[in-house]
């Protein structure tokens, strides 16, 4: 891929495809993480005489204007991180749009409005993605794909826009990129890799493809409950995928067979309700109780995955160990995250609710090698799949 230092850019409209996909309450951003990641390409553009037009989308409007999810507090909190206005454009390709990228100066930076408001940016129909590609396109002589958090989506912003124009990827996306080669051709060992979050279907395609290259493998969260069931224990009330039983089994076997250490939880908190005031008590993970559910993993479950963490060379992470947003249930994710940091391991924070975890939790970013900006981006490459937009800045 050609990075940004081989355009000239001095002058020219630049698009920029960054993420900006933050978490609002109302108006205000409750985790900026992503604006802060994609400051250094947007500023270093800037800073070259660039005049940089922002592009993102943020949550799911489904091709319809959706005032909640207006990129306008977005592009005010991107005005302070920059340390200087950034204007807003109140559409994406329209009046608006054109007007505003007409009004930049060399070195100035505009955001467009939602790009998910057009219902050809997530269009599965070609033609009709196209024909928004072009618009986007009309309004800029350079593209920059900075977005790491889209670029497994065939998105008109992501995939087509940069066969439109000369092209590079970002400094964001190339870090990325870099550190996911780390982690699948030639990783230092011993290689862990720790899994969570809610469901075991969001992961079967990372674990068949890392059962053939790790040398641990570690499950908790939600998904360590069909990974038990699949072993013959009751698991209660907590949150199981009957229908990935099979592929589970298939799983545990095949990490036997490959020499794969796995590791399961051995105690749960398992509460008697979903809530965040729920009484609960530490049990066996083998013997959860018919009527409660696990909600996080219990305190030798903490000690043993800390010391299955301690000898390692390198290690990814990716999901929660329990429902980490409630404070009673946060232990273990916090257990997990600490024991990354006191490693002296290349560590990776596979982004989506581990990076919000570690913010949330108020961790040092510093304490890890990595915290990537797009969780479903980096599984599907650690997948082994194509993603189409580094395709696209392949090209």
């Amino acid at each position: 891929m050609q990075t940004i230092e081989a355009l000239d850019v001095k002058g020219r409209r630049v698009l920029v495809r960054a993420d900006l996909n933050v978490p609002l309450d109302g108006d205000v951003i409750t985790d900026d993480g992503r604006i802060r990641a994609s400051v250094p390409t947007i500023s270093a553009l800037a800073s070259r005489g660039a005049r940089v037009i922002v592009c993102a989308h943020l949550g799911r409007p489904k091709g319809k204007v959706a005032p909640q999810f207006s990129l306008a507090p977005v592009a005010a909190r991107l005005g302070e991180l920059l340390g200087h206005p950034v204007a807003f454009a109140s559409d994406v390709v329209g009046d608006s749009a054109r007007a505003t990228v007409e009004g930049l100066g060399d070195g100035e930076v505009a955001l467009l409005e939602n790009l998910r408001f057009e219902p050809g940016e997530e269009s599965k129909d070609d033609a009709l993605r196209g024909a928004f590609a072009d618009e986007l396109a009309a309004l800029a002589e350079l593209y920059v794909g900075d977005g790491f958090g889209a670029v497994h989506r065939k998105h008109a912003s992501v995939y087509d826009v940069p066969k439109r124009l000369p092209h590079a990827a970002g400094g964001l996306v190339v870090a990325e990129v870099e550190v996911l080669k780390k982690l699948t051709e030639d990783p230092a060992r011993p290689y862990v890799v720790v899994l969570g979050g809610a469901k075991v279907s969001d992961k079967l395609g990372v674990i068949a493809n890392l059962l053939g290259k790790v040398d641990r493998l570690i499950v908790g969260g939600g998904m360590a409950y069909t990974f038990l069931k699949a072993q013959g224990h009751e698991v209660g009330k907590s949150l199981l995928q009957e229908d990935q039983l099979e592929q589970v089994s298939g799983f545990i076997a095949e990490a036997d067979k490959r020499g794969v250490e796995l590791v399961l939880p051995v105690d749960i908190l398992a509460a008697t309700t979903f809530a965040e005031d729920a009484p609960h008590d530490v049990v066996e993970a083998t013997a959860i109780p018919a009527d409660r559910e696990g909600l996080d993993i219990g305190p030798k479950t903490r000690e043993l995955f800390a010391s299955k963490l301690a000898d390692a060379a390198t290690v990814f992470w990716n999901g929660p160990m329990g429902v980490f947003e409630f404070e009673a249930f946060s232990g273990g994710t916090r257990a997990v995250a600490e024991a990354l940091v006191a490693s002296g391991a290349f560590t990776v924070v596979g982004g989506g609710d581990s990076a919000a975890a570690v913010r949330k939790l108020g961790l040092p970013e510093d304490g890890f090698s990595h915290i990537s900006t797009g969780g479903g981006a980096s599984l599907e490459y650690l997948e082994g799949k194509t993603l189409p937009g580094l395709a696209a800045l392949e090209d």
